[in-house]
């Protein structure tokens, strides 16, 4: 047991655990309550994490019913999650567990990585073939499309950058990469004109035209950057933040809680936070080149997928760069879905690199 513990890559967990605490204080300066649930989520997580690394997963990625049982699973889930959970501000994307919401579409994301990994591990001598494509994409719009209907345009996105960012990694050709973002683009006008709700079109439109409505829809990432610019070198200092104490930021523990923590802590802590989550994401990359198979590296590849599309959308929404639509910022933002998540992912990248050589 210590043996397997020292042999952890132990700079990954410490760059995890600093964006881990950065969130925490942040979230215990905004919102104490919500500080304990992210505690007792963090528990479970840690748990699970440790769990997937003691535990020896790798044979049993070689038998597809375990894998297409897991995805059946996750569809399962949603499908349950559509038609039986409460609505929750709009959205029916929440199961209640006992004190909890589970969102499951954050299960969806980590079955679709697992998904895809083991899909596209087998069929990489055949990735230039129509049907490898085509099949890919129906495996992603059936989540995607349950995620959609709650309605959670932010997952669906996500999956659509995972799917894509497989299909680019595996070498796919250009000219069915292109057919692929025609089908695509109709499918988002086809979204466009009878999925999404009015409110997410106003966050599109919103971003597009940053002077619209800035008491309505703007009004967010206004405030978002009133509280990046107000912060200085060295921030207000801990629950000194205007911008989050007065309750000018909403949502100030999850969707800006990157705004909220720069408010306090100050622009030289935003950017050495930036350079931990970077450092993060260059640590799975090594271990996954490192990796002595296919799939161990489609797991990382998929790992560093679905941070970098968080981070982006998440920290470019407090920026006002991209639209918001309430993507988390990994390890950092309140939801102990998403947390729980990226906790396992770890789990299992930390197994891949403890067992490289065996």
């Amino acid at each position: 047991m210590f043996s397997l513990l020292k042999s952890l890559d132990w700079k990954l967990n410490l760059a995890a655990l600093f964006l881990v605490g950065a969130g925490m204080i942040s979230l215990f300066s905004a919102n104490p309550a919500l500080f304990y649930k992210q505690l007792l989520w963090l528990a479970i997580g840690l748990i699970l994490l440790f769990s997937i690394i003691f535990f020896d997963w790798r044979p049993y990625i070689n038998y597809r019913g375990v894998i297409f049982g897991f995805y059946i699973f996750s569809i399962f889930l949603l499908l349950i999650t559509y038609f039986l959970a409460p609505p929750i501000r709009g959205t029916r994307g929440w199961l209640p567990l006992g004190l909890f919401n589970f969102q499951t579409s954050e299960l969806a994301k980590l079955i679709l990585i697992i998904f895809l990994a083991y899909f596209f591990s087998r069929r990489h001598m055949g990735i230039g073939r129509v049907s490898t494509l085509i099949i890919s994409f129906i495996y992603f719009l059936i989540p995607a499309l349950l995620v959609a209907l709650q309605p959670d345009f932010g997952s669906a996105l996500i999956l659509f950058c995972l799917w894509l960012g497989f299909l680019l990694v595996s070498g796919i050709k250009y000219r069915h990469l292109i057919f692929a973002l025609i089908i695509f683009s109709l499918l988002a006008v086809i979204f466009w004109q009878t999925i999404l709700k009015d409110y997410q079109k106003e966050r599109i439109l919103g971003f597009i035209f940053p002077n619209r409505d800035p008491l309505g829809i703007n009004y967010n990432v206004i405030q978002s950057k009133i509280a990046i610019g107000s912060a200085g070198l060295f921030g207000k200092g801990f629950k000194q933040g205007s911008q989050v104490q007065l309750g000018f930021l909403p949502e100030a523990q999850t969707d800006f809680i990157f705004a909220a923590f720069i408010e306090e802590w100050g622009i030289l802590m935003g950017l050495f936070l930036v350079l931990v989550f970077l450092f993060l994401i260059l640590r799975i990359i090594k271990i996954g080149l490192n990796a002595d198979n296919n799939f161990n590296r489609f797991i990382c590849l998929g790992t560093v997928i679905l941070l970098i599309v968080q981070f982006i959308f998440n920290v470019g929404s407090n920026l006002g760069l991209t639209p918001v639509v309430g993507i988390a910022f990994p390890f950092l933002s309140y939801g102990g879905s998403n947390l729980l998540t990226n906790l396992i992912l770890l789990g299992m990248i930390q197994s891949i690199f403890v067992r490289r050589s065996l």
